[in-house]
């Protein structure tokens, strides 16, 4: 997966990378833990990508679009196949994509749908565009159960607030690793039936802009 940098420019103007201090450890503490607030409590990633874009600035339009990757193929398996309710001959489809907002690459996520519980036009847009998955399925009016939801980084270690030693190195650039969130879910029908499995992994893109203003 190709991360991009936060040198990257927003909007034309250069973004610094963070600082390395305690204040900017806890701020983007805040940040991925209202990040995955807001995808807990909403049933679209896509739609929650678009406005945390355009809360961010990240790009205008603030709009999320897929990046395919072409000829993915990961075929599903037994316990997926079980998730989803499909017997072992039913089509599986596998999607994988970079969400992209601007220049910056939010996620990437692999999706095993159900092509048969989609309509034909969703269909055609899934093999042909880059629309991504959420957009697509939108006017299924779908539910989404998340499975597992799990910070890949933490930018404070355990027991911080206890006293443990913090790596701050005052001056220095922030490291963010490619990877901070990730989340799994079941996209279902209104009645219940699922149709969609997908992995989104959130890469530190999510948090390419300029840290927060401080008095």
């Amino acid at each position: 997966m190709m991360l991009l940098t936060h040198n990257a420019d927003v909007e034309g103007i250069g973004v610094l990378p963070w600082q390395e201090s305690f204040t900017s450890r806890l701020e983007a503490l805040a940040l991925l833990q209202t990040l995955n607030a807001e995808l807990l409590s909403h049933h679209s990633a896509t739609l929650t990508l678009d406005r945390w874009c355009a809360a961010h600035r990240l790009a205008s339009p603030a709009r999320i679009v897929a990046d395919r990757a072409a000829g993915a193929d990961q075929p599903p398996t037994d316990e997926q196949r079980q998730l989803l309710r499909v017997s072992a001959t039913e089509l599986v489809r596998y999607r994988k994509v970079r969400l992209i907002c601007g220049d910056h690459a939010l996620s990437e996520a692999d999706n095993w749908y159900v092509p048969a519980r989609l309509t034909l036009e969703m269909n055609r847009l899934l093999d042909t565009t880059d629309i991504a998955f959420g957009r697509v399925v939108q006017p299924l009016n779908f539910r989404r159960r998340t499975l597992s939801a799990k910070l890949l980084w933490s930018p404070l270690p355990q027991d911080w607030e206890m006293g443990a030693p913090l790596p701050e190195r005052t001056g220095a650039t922030l490291t963010i690793p490619p990877a901070v969130l990730q989340h799994r879910a079941v996209l279902s029908l209104p009645d219940g039936t699922p149709f969609s499995e997908v992995v989104e992994t959130y890469t530190r893109e999510v948090l390419a802009f300029p840290e927060p203003p401080r008095p």
